[in-house]
């Protein structure tokens, strides 16, 4: 069973930045592509930023100049630098990697940004 362990959430102020990140029981290599997603109380799950393995990335619109995904495949994991954070930031933040065929989930992390 492929595992991802999502961690770096917390509690920060608007403007404020938060890295996540996501490590991988198995060799990233695995993957052919990971991200992230984010689900806030009462909305469903949403697509954030993920990253393949050629390194193409794709981001949300509205984190977009923000937010960041990279991968150390050394360490295998993969983050998520957020900067400027917004309350509409505020959300469980999930890591997501497709290997073999099966998309695996992590845990989730909560990030919420309040004054």
């Amino acid at each position: 069973q492929i595992q991802l362990v999502e961690s770096g959430g917390g509690l920060v102020q608007p403007g404020g930045s938060l890295r996540l990140s996501c490590a991988a029981s198995e060799s990233i290599f695995s993957f052919g592509v990971m991200g992230w997603y984010h689900q806030a109380p009462g909305k469903e799950r949403e697509f954030v930023a993920t990253i393949s393995s050629s390194g193409t990335t794709n981001y949300k619109n509205a984190v977009k100049g923000r937010f960041t995904i990279s991968r150390d495949n050394a360490k295998n994991t993969i983050y998520l630098q957020m900067n400027s954070l917004k309350p509409e930031d505020t959300a469980v933040y999930y890591c997501r990697g497709l290997a073999n065929g099966v998309w695996y989930w992590g845990q989730g992390t909560q990030v919420t940004v309040s004054s």
